[in-house]
């Protein structure tokens, strides 16, 4: 597959430069010298590609680069990792070595030539139905020697670096993040010290556009824009008393995508109309009618359908054979049902349980206890509950069913449900009207595109 010089900040790249790139253009620091020499190129002189064969990833790096002085950088990597699918409990793991390796560099007349490239990376990604989430490290070890200057005799350079990368991916944006740590150790026996902290980050976000034209027949509709930025920081202290600190960055020009027009007729002034024209407009509800009626009770097949959409779960496409399943999972959901795919999909990914073993009960309202257990088991966030046996601040804690305790104890703190501001009780047994679950959607929607984000590249970044 060929990638020009776009990567995602979806699967972790084996580089450790700290560069910066968009669709056209590449950019990055070396401090081999000295000093930071910043080099860039673009697609034309940029390559890097990335094929996947029978467990194995391959990623080739080319690149020609120039500095505003005339230094150059030519460069030739090629990464092979092992990818073992862990299906039975969501989990891959990727650990590759560098398979091949030519680079050499020109500054200021003297030529540094790689003479050995030792590497090792292990990342591991976690599959949730909501997002997936990966965290790796990468050690390695770059031994350059030195020429090019008369009666200079030759150097030998090894730069040591130690990295770490974490992030996530859903269908709302993704970001990676990487903290890379380098020694470069000289011939004489001085030391100089960079850090990087390299963010990439990819977001999807839904904007309010306004109607101009009084007379049309809508006032404004949405638009999902689609973003794409990379930044990165480098603080250094050489061998040669250079010190400071080198900022890059780069975005990718942005896609804009409009959506449908809500027109329902029994919303224009409730508390909720913001939240279900934004979930119409992105297909989560697919009404007909011209009414919403959002006092009414949400069935539990509703949502779990608009949970489904939200996060653009991967639904169980079913080969077409004589011998295909035409028995549904439950006794009381036909298979013949408008998106009966996504509720299969969310049962066998453990989102969501029916009623019994045999009976989902699709028409019964949803409660605030199944909403909060859902939305939690969806992000793969179950585990960050304390340890069983704890109580919750609510006080109808004694009321909470023991299978939501920690989705509901998880939710509040993610600020997705809260409970009752007067009298502190969570009502986990209350059915949520179609506003209500509305407006808790919205926010879960809201967390997969801003609150990942922000945990995923200023947390760490800035607390690192």
């Amino acid at each position: 597959m060929m990638m020009g010089i776009q990567v995602d900040a979806s699967a972790a790249s084996p580089d450790t430069t700290g560069a910066v790139k968009n669709e056209y253009t590449y950019e990055e620091a070396v401090f081999i010298s000295g000093k930071p020499v910043v080099f860039t190129g673009n697609s034309k002189n940029v390559k890097i590609t990335e094929k996947e064969s029978k467990g194995k990833i391959t990623e080739t790096f080319n690149m020609k680069l120039t500095s505003k002085s005339g230094d150059t950088l030519s460069r030739t990597f090629s990464y092979e990792s092992d990818v073992v699918d862990y299906t039975t409990i969501g989990q891959k793991t990727a650990n590759g070595v560098v398979k091949k390796y030519s680079e050499k560099i020109v500054i200021g007349g003297i030529t540094y030539t790689l003479a050995d490239f030792q590497f090792s990376q292990g990342t591991v990604t976690d599959n949730r139905a909501a997002s997936d989430y990966f965290s790796g490290n990468i050690i390695s070890r770059k031994t350059y020697t030195t020429s090019g200057k008369k009666n200079q005799p030759t150097q030998t350079i090894s730069i040591d670096t130690d990295s770490r990368h974490v992030g996530y991916e859903n269908f709302w944006g993704a970001t990676e993040t990487q903290i890379t740590e380098s020694v470069i150790s000289n011939s004489d026996g001085t030391t100089g010290h960079v850090k990087n902290r390299l963010s990439t980050s990819k977001s999807r976000v839904l904007n309010y556009e306004d109607n101009p034209a009084g007379l049309s027949s809508f006032d404004g509709g949405y638009a999902v824009v689609s973003e794409k930025d990379v930044i990165s920081e480098y603080t250094y202290n050489l061998a040669s008393g250079t010190a400071g600190t080198l900022s890059l960055d780069s975005e990718y020009m942005p896609t804009i995508e409009r959506l449908i027009i809500p027109k329902f007729r029994d919303i224009s002034n409730h508390y909720a109309k913001d939240g279900i024209e934004k979930l119409y407009s992105l297909g989560i509800y697919e009404d007909a009618s011209n009414f919403f009626s959002p006092n009414t009770p949400m069935k539990r097949s509703d949502f779990t359908i608009a949970i489904g959409k939200a996060v653009d779960l991967r639904v169980m496409e079913e080969k077409k054979s004589k011998k295909a399943s035409s028995t549904s999972i439950f006794k009381d959901v036909k298979r013949t049902m408008k998106d009966y795919a996504y509720i299969e999909s969310a049962v066998k990914k453990g989102i969501i349980r029916g009623v019994t073993p045999d009976y989902f009960k699709p028409d019964n309202p949803i409660t605030r206890a199944q909403a909060a257990a859902i939305f939690v088991r969806a992000l793969g966030l179950e585990n960050k509950a304390p340890e069983p046996g704890y109580v919750t601040k609510f006080t109808d804690d004694a009321q909470i069913p023991n299978y939501s305790r920690d989705g509901i104890y998880i939710v509040n703190e993610l600020g997705l449900m809260t409970g009752d501001p007067v009298t502190g009780r969570f009502n986990p047994n209350q059915s949520l009207t179609r506003a209500q679950a509305s407006v808790v959607l919205e926010r879960f929607l809201n967390y997969l595109e801003n609150d990942l984000k922000q945990n995923h590249r200023d947390d760490v970044l800035f607390f690192d």
